[in-house]
């Protein structure tokens, strides 16, 4: 039985190109009216205003022109999953690469009667249409978080694999609405008598309903939809299995990537001769430009930084003198790059004695040993600030996994899988773990997750999303 469908997700698409080209028309002529008509932006001795129709065709051409660009940038994929935040490098770039198109296609197929295209109204334009476009872009973002909430699933998804992996699916796709997929139910990756399954605390046993080799069956009496394996460790026969079934019924069927036994999205193959070789691909950072790229947006981060944080640091110096005996900065070793320790600089907002009889520990709710400003300065990321000095000497980066004291490294480098790949750039300031409440005592494999994703998938837009989250995340800053 093939998954039902509905145009839900296709009229969802067709209302955004709609509205975007709507967008991109009207900040094109109200970027020509701020220029020309507002009085907001002088004219020149003896300007005339230019003929209208040459701004209302450039606008008439512009926004189809942003449509297609949009549509190759993927902003009209549905369902559209993640934050807003996710898709404004996207927005930015989009109507970037439209306006300098555009700008390009006004000196070819502009009539020769009419004057040059104003530069201000080309510059104007970008500020105008991406603000309209963004506007517009959140209003359709929320219509369409609001009716995905308030339609009725339409999938039906069967689960392989009962561990707690298994358990974050489910809590995935009842987090995104927009899916429009509610739980058919588990099946147990191993026939009775098969390897030992441990069943994760979260998934109640009445959710199982079955076993693997009663694939066939669950899938006619629960009416599945989709299925999707959370259990790489099936054997292969099983696995042909399962996709012969799914390809026979015209089900869909998706398998979680073992992301802790193989980096599945660095894999590459080479050839040598006729000959296949799989390797891992290089990291974005292993590139020379993009670190040139990186080191740019670090040192110029660094330096405006320093220069904001320092009369917040004079005015909180006074304070932490005043609150215990001490330093006003706290120096720490840390694991950077390569696994190469450096000293790290923070305001302290502990008794400089607060480990002498527990050691390293990690910090934790309520921690009792902050002092009064200490745990104001942790709860704003206050404490950070010292460390635009290690980010501008190069020991660290804005963006990059947080560096963790060496006592911690060694526990964990041989304890859980690709711990020390996390060292193969820069530590961060903040990180993609970091805005996501991935600090202090969290799991140290789901940070782990997140500190990969970065690093495979990083950019300049993506540590642009991270700061600017960096100012509004406060989860379990303690």
């Amino acid at each position: 039985m093939q998954a039902p469908r509905d145009n839900f997700d296709a009229l969802c698409s067709i209302l955004a190109g709609v509205t975007d080209a709507v967008a991109a028309f009207l900040g094109v002529l109200l970027a020509t009216w701020i220029r020309f008509d507002s009085g907001l932006v002088p004219l020149h001795h003896r300007e005339i205003f230019p003929p209208r129709v040459m701004y209302v065709a450039a606008a008439i051409a512009l926004a189809p022109m942003l449509v297609f660009i949009f549509r190759q940038v993927g902003l009209y994929i549905r369902p559209q999953l993640g934050p807003f935040g996710d898709k404004l490098p996207r927005i930015v770039r989009g109507v970037a690469i439209t306006l300098l198109v555009a700008l390009a296609l006004s000196f070819v197929v502009r009539p020769a009667d009419w004057p040059p295209y104003s530069r201000a109204v080309a510059f104007i334009s970008f500020f105008t249409v991406l603000a309209l476009v963004l506007l517009e872009r959140f209003a359709l973002f929320r219509i369409e978080l609001h009716w995905a909430r308030r339609t009725a699933p339409i999938r039906r998804i069967l689960i392989i694999g009962v561990d707690e992996l298994a358990a974050r699916i489910r809590r995935a796709l009842e987090r995104e609405p927009r899916l429009r997929s509610r739980l058919g139910g588990y099946l147990l990756p191993a026939d009775p008598g098969g390897r030992q399954i441990s069943l994760s605390p979260s998934i109640s046993p009445d959710l199982v309903k079955g076993s693997i080799g009663e694939l066939e069956k669950v899938v006619a009496t629960e009416q599945i939809d989709e299925v999707i394996l959370a259990d790489p460790g099936i054997s292969r026969h099983r696995l042909t299995q399962i996709l012969f079934h799914c390809e026979r019924n015209l089900i869909p069927f998706r398998m979680v990537p073992d992301l802790y036994g193989v980096l599945t999205s660095r894999v590459r193959v080479n050839h040598i001769s006729d000959i296949p070789l799989i390797g891992m691909a290089a990291w974005p950072l292993d590139a020379f430009w993009n670190r040139v790229l990186k080191r740019a947006e670090d040192i110029a981060g660094a330096v405006l930084g320093l220069l904001a944080s320092a009369p917040v640091i004079l005015l909180i110096a006074p304070l932490i003198k005043r609150s215990s005996p001490g330093p006003v900065f706290y120096r720490q070793t840390r694991c950077g790059i390569a696994g190469r320790s450096f000293t790290i600089y923070k305001l302290r907002t502990m008794p400089v004695d607060a480990e002498e009889e527990t050691g390293p520990v990690w910090a934790r709710p309520d921690d009792p040993r902050r002092t009064t400003i200490g745990q104001f300065l942790r709860r704003w990321n206050l404490d950070e600030l010292p460390q635009f000095w290690n980010v501008l000497k190069g020991d660290m980066s804005l963006v990059g996994p947080r560096p963790e004291r060496p006592h911690f490294v060694e526990q964990f480098k041989d304890d859980i899988g690709h711990y020390m790949t996390r060292h193969v750039s820069r530590p961060g300031m903040t990180g993609w773990a970091q805005v996501n409440g991935l600090r202090g005592n969290t799991s140290i494999q789901d940070r782990i997750q997140y500190d990969l994703y970065y690093l495979e998938n990083w950019s300049l837009a993506f540590d642009l999303k991270i700061l600017i989250q960096t100012l509004f995340s406060r989860q379990n800053a303690y």
